[in-house]
């Protein structure tokens, strides 16, 4: 009836008394068998009041409890039957059950590689703090809101961590209690009633170099590693993620039309995007003799060069700790990240909020209006010249 690791499982959590023929005013077969949901014996009654003749009610009770001995051997719980089927496979089953989902749902190109990562990351983390407990959860069932709770208190209070870091573990653990339930180990999703911070708590920090840190990372790059300015000047005029950057060819770039084709599957958006060129980035790529190499070549490859290997945006980010903000001694709140940010501001000062979007292939205008330096915000025209009689 079960498999021998499911029987392995079971047996650790089953006890039971054998079932007895009760009579009296009320007949019925009873047992007692543990419930891993209460933690304590219950008592399971069969009636049989509903066979009018005592005779025939024995006869039925022998037949009956001979089955329910059979049934209680091979390992069937009436509590964990009635609540879940699956309710008792182990944590570590079906932990290791979600990975290959996932590991599945990466190779069919329906996760994204850093989904993948993260996913198998909290798996990982969830995993490793349940056995450091004292009392760690073996089966499914015990993954309820209890669990949940004390996990998340476990990542923001004791581990320090930020309320964007709770927010995302909270996050995985939605998506894995929905697997949980559409997979029957569970009925209902842990998760319920938790809620996020939100980002009220966590606003995000954006750091805008200054117009003379611009001008000084310009001149170093220029004259140690042309390269990486290209790279600088891809985020900052383009405003394109390092990762995206990492998986730029040479095929994507269109010099008549002065655009940047980004495909969808390397899009964090896995939306097409078509970015502007302004033409000193083009012109630098021209100087550079980027446009010698073959079409299929990455943009930026080993040492920042064209070439056949694609590098990971790593290489992006460790050029400018080690060598650009060290040998400028720049402040430790400018990331290579920052350009980005910089670029936007600086574009919301010529262009209209629209244009800025489009370019930054924000979902909304509100996205792109977080950028807005207060200095440049204006008054509605229209409410300037309100008044009433008041």
């Amino acid at each position: 009836m079960f498999s021998q690791e499911r029987r392995k499982a079971l047996l650790q959590i089953l006890s039971y008394t054998p079932p007895v023929l009760y009579t009296g005013k009320e007949w019925y077969v009873g047992f007692y068998a543990y419930d891993p949901a209460s933690d304590r014996m219950r008592r399971k009654k069969i009636k049989l009041n509903f066979i009018k003749k005592a005779s025939e009610r024995r006869i039925y009770a022998q037949g009956l409890i001979k089955r329910l001995n059979a049934q209680l051997m091979d390992g069937w719980n009436p509590w964990i039957e009635s609540e879940n089927g699956n309710a008792y496979h182990t944590v570590e089953d079906v932990f290791n059950h979600y990975r290959r989902f996932t590991e599945k749902m990466f190779v069919d190109n329906l996760y994204r590689k850093d989904t993948y990562d993260s996913y198998i990351s909290y798996l990982k983390n969830i995993e490793d703090w349940n056995m450091q407990r004292k009392n760690p959860s073996k089966y499914i069932y015990q993954f309820d809101g209890a669990f949940v709770r004390s996990f998340l208190e476990h990542i923001y209070i004791e581990r320090g961590n930020t309320p964007q870091t709770r927010d995302n573990y909270l996050g995985f653990m939605r998506t894995f209690s929905t697997w949980l339930v559409s997979n029957q180990y569970l009925k209902t999703k842990p998760t319920e009633g938790i809620l996020m911070f939100g980002k009220r708590s966590k606003k995000k920090q954006r750091t805008v170099i200054s117009d003379q840190d611009m001008m000084r990372i310009k001149k170093y790059t220029e004259q140690n590693k042309p390269h990486f300015l290209l790279a600088c000047y891809v985020l900052f005029y383009c405003f394109v993620r390092p990762k995206e950057m990492s998986k730029i060819k040479i095929e994507d770039i269109s010099i008549s039309r002065q655009t940047l084709f980004i495909p969808d599957e390397n899009a964090k958006t896995r939306k097409d995007g078509v970015l502007t060129l302004p033409r000193k980035v083009i012109q630098l790529m021209i100087d550079l003799k980027i446009f010698d190499a073959p079409g299929h070549y990455y943009l930026f490859s080993d040492d920042f060069l064209p070439g056949e290997n694609q590098r990971s945006e790593k290489q992006f980010r460790d050029y400018w700790f080690h060598y650009v903000r060290k040998s400028l001694k720049l402040p430790a709140t400018y990331k290579f990240y920052s350009l980005k940010d910089t670029g936007i501001t600086s574009m919301l000062r010529r262009f209209p909020s629209i244009t800025v979007r489009d370019q930054a292939r924000h979902a909304s205008i509100l996205m792109t209006d977080s950028y807005t330096p207060h200095d440049i915000q204006e008054a509605n025209d229209l409410l300037a010249m309100h008044e009433t009689e008041f």
